[in-house]
């Protein structure tokens, strides 16, 4: 399985940014990438949860990130997006995606997100 990550960058406060994550992998399987989301991991601080889509399609959003936050997918292209509005100084940090797929969970290469003016 690999988890390809594009996005991220250098914003202001205030600002918006989108993630996107496909996944593929290499064997014909029955499984799906239903479970797929955004961890993130700030200097010093445990990778947690930012949003993520749960089996049966639905959405799990950390508190810090409610209302600002909207996680997407394009089940077609195994893809999910992530759309960041109203950035936070606190909002920087390496962002996951994750996937669980034939009950592993595999990672992605962070990609940076820095809010900062």
């Amino acid at each position: 399985v690999q988890l390809q990550a594009s996005g991220g960058g250098l914003v202001q406060p205030g600002g918006s940014l989108s993630l996107s994550c496909t996944a593929s992998s290499s064997l014909y399987t029955p499984y799906t990438f239903d479970v797929m989301g955004w961890y993130r991991q700030a200097p010093g601080k445990q990778r947690e949860l930012v949003a993520t889509f749960t089996s049966g399609a639905r959405t799990t959003y950390a508190d810090s990130v409610k209302g600002r936050f909207t996680i997407s997918r394009d089940n077609a292209k195994n893809t999910v997006f992530l759309q960041m509005n109203s950035l936070k100084p606190e909002d920087t940090a390496l962002y996951y995606c994750r996937t669980v797929y034939g009950g592993y969970i595999y990672w992605g290469r962070g990609t940076q997100v820095t809010v900062s003016s």
